[in-house]
């Protein structure tokens, strides 16, 4: 008989909020390209060991057509006892926090922009290295 592993992973999503969701019509459809800008902020909880707070934040200009906002904010467990170092235990933090929430970004995004008189925008797949700055 063959041995189950335990593959779960020691970071856990617990809960996910949307702390804001701006969609702003500024004209009608144009041929303009959208800007957007992606921010993290990631903190520890000092009152709780192993619990994280990552909050990435959106923000999107498609020129005289519209602009848009949003901000999202992921709460995490990391297992007590994971043996890792303290630089892993940040590199795992900023990675996969980000990495496992960029997907519901990507999908508030589209449903935002499914609006009359405006192109659906669809994100692309994003290099979390290159976004948080680690390459």
């Amino acid at each position: 008989m063959s041995e189950t592993k335990d593959v779960r992973g020691i970071l856990k999503l617990e809960q996910l909020l949307f702390d804001k969701l701006e969609f702003r019509r500024i004209g009608f459809k144009t041929v303009s390209r959208l800007e957007m800008d992606i921010q993290v902020e990631i903190y520890q909880r000092d009152d709780a060991i192993g619990e994280y707070k990552t909050t990435l934040i959106f923000t999107g200009t498609k020129a005289g057509e519209y602009e848009l906002a949003i901000s999202l904010s992921g709460y995490f467990h990391l297992e007590e006892n994971s043996g890792l170092s303290k630089e892993d235990v940040n590199a795992l933090i900023s990675r996969n926090s980000v990495s496992i929430m960029l997907p519901y970004l990507r999908s508030e995004v589209s449903i935002l922009t499914a609006q009359p008189g405006v192109d659906c925008v669809v994100l692309p797949t994003f290099n979390v290295n290159k976004l948080l700055d680690l390459e």
